[in-house]
C-alpha cells in the first residue's frame, strides 16, 4: 500500500468514526425533544387552575425561570407535605424534569411509583427520566414493566428500543425494532435505531 493510500484509508476511518458520532447524537436529540415535549404536556394538565403555562426548553434562566423555580419549590413542598397524595408527587416529578434535574424527578416518580404501583403513566415516565439520566439499566427496567400494562404501547417501544441500543444489547434491541416497526411503520427513529444496531452487530461502539 502506498503512502497516498494509506493516508485515504486514515481519512475514511476518521470520517466514518465521526459520522457514526454525530448520528448517535441525533438519536438522542431527538429522542430527547420528543419526550420532553411529552412530559410538558403532561405537567401542564397537572398543575393548579390558572397556573401559568409550563413551556419546554431551558427554565431556569430569566424572569420565566424564576417563575419556574418557583412553581418547582411550591410542588415539591406539597410533596413533601403530603407523602400520600399522588397527584402531588407527580406533579413535582413533572416540573422537575422540565428543569432537567432528572434524578429529582425520579424520586418523585418512584414515590408515586409507591402509592399506585400498577399506574402506567408513571411506569413509563420512569423509563423516560431514567433514560434522560443515563441510567440506562433502570429505564430498560421500567420501559418494560410499563409494556407489560401496554405491550403495543408506541412511545414506550421508542423508549425501550433506545435504552436497548444505549446499553449495546443488540438482540432485544433487534426485536423491539422489529415491533416499532410493525405498530408504527413510518416511525422517523427507525432509520437511526437500524443504522445503531448495525454498528452494534458489526462490532462498533
Amino acid at each position: 500500500m502506498t503512502r497516498d493510500n494509506l493516508l485515504f484509508v486514515i481519512i475514511g476511518i476518521l470520517l466514518g468514526f465521526i459520522a457514526g458520532f454525530l448520528l448517535a447524537g441525533n438519536i438522542r436529540q431527538r429522542e430527547s425533544a420528543g419526550r420532553a415535549g411529552a412530559m410538558t404536556t403532561q405537567a401542564s394538565q397537572n398543575l393548579p387552575p390558572n397556573h401559568p403555562p409550563v413551556a419546554g426548553g431551558d427554565q431556569t434562566a430569566g424572569e420565566g425561570g424564576q417563575q419556574m423555580l418557583a412553581s418547582v419549590q411550591t410542588a415539591m413542598k406539597q410533596a413533601r407535605e403530603n407523602p400520600n397524595d399522588f397527584d402531588a408527587q407527580l406533579t413535582a416529578a413533572k416540573l422537575e424534569y422540565q428543569i432537567q434535574r432528572y434524578d429529582q424527578a425520579i424520586e418523585y416518580l418512584l414515590a408515586a411509583n409507591k402509592i399506585k404501583p400498577t399506574d402506567f403513566d408513571t411506569l413509563a415516565m420512569l423509563g423516560v427520566a431514567n433514560l434522560d439520566a443515563g441510567h440506562f439499566d433502570a429505564a430498560e427496567k421500567w420501559y418494560k414493566a410499563a409494556l407489560q400494562k401496554k405491550p403495543d404501547d408506541m412511545p414506550a417501544v421508542d423508549g425501550l428500543c433506545a435504552a436497548l441500543l444505549s446499553n449495546g444489547n443488540a438482540k432485544d434491541a433487534e426485536q423491539q425494532i422489529n415491533k416499532l416497526a410493525k405498530i408504527d411503520p413510518t416511525n422517523q427513529d427507525l432509520a437511526q435505531f437500524r443504522n445503531k444496531l448495525a454498528e452494534l452487530k458489526s462490532g462498533k461502539k
